[in-house]
């Protein structure tokens, strides 16, 4: 059986890897793209889209891995990973 989700602990967590987003945020803009938080995952993986320049862009898996993943396992102890959602 399932472990019940904690909704407080949830939020928390989501607005915490929010917080960390926003603060990233500002960097990818100022290269013409930007990014979405999606889902935080309750296994901690954090799923992101990517907008504007940052589709198709050669870097953006290195953003996504280099900028976003390690700044958010730094600064958010519970964040696993980091998942780019791509719109089919």
């Amino acid at each position: 059986m399932d472990e019940p989700v904690d909704t407080k602990s949830s939020r928390d967590l989501f607005d915490r890897v929010a917080g960390v987003i926003n603060r990233i945020r500002p960097a990818v803009q100022a290269d013409g793209g930007d990014l979405e938080l999606v889902e935080v995952a309750a296994d901690g993986v954090v799923r992101v889209r990517l907008h504007g320049a940052c589709i198709g862009c050669p870097s953006s898996s290195m953003t996504l891995r280099m900028g976003i993943e390690n700044n958010l396992r730094a600064l958010v102890p519970e964040v696993t990973g980091v998942e780019q959602v791509v719109d089919a």
